[in-house]
């Protein structure tokens, strides 16, 4: 297991996207109003959500998400041992998967697999 995501809804989205673009360096994958992905040089991914962007409201806070090997057996794994999940696994075309649940501390977070990059 390792962490492979990163999520954040930033309050100020543009001075956000700046911060990692000009003070981290990091390029974006995709920019657009209220959205960016950036990618780290191993592969981990950092998302950014502005005010306005509609499908990562289920908290204010970072998410992290944990990269495992199959997202649906760890989900199925998890379930048993009690842990809430919102719904089933999703997937990307580029290979991702994903799925969000609530821990015991209240916060969200995810478990992710998918392509990894050589560094």
């Amino acid at each position: 297991m390792g962490l492979g995501w990163l999520g954040s809804r930033a309050a100020d989205y543009p001075a956000m996207v700046s911060f990692l673009k000009d003070v981290l360096r990091l390029s974006p994958d995709i920019q657009e109003p209220g959205f960016a992905v950036f990618r780290l040089a191993n592969g981990d991914t950092v998302e950014i959500f502005g005010a306005d962007d509609q499908y990562h409201q289920r908290t204010t806070g970072p998410v992290v998400g944990f990269r495992v090997d199959d997202v649906p057996a760890a989900q199925a794994e998890m379930e048993a041992a009690g842990i809430e999940f919102f719904g089933s696994s999703e997937s990307a075309p580029d290979g991702y998967s994903w799925s969000h649940f609530r821990a015991p501390d209240g916060n969200v977070y995810e478990i992710m697999s998918g392509p990894e990059v050589a560094g």
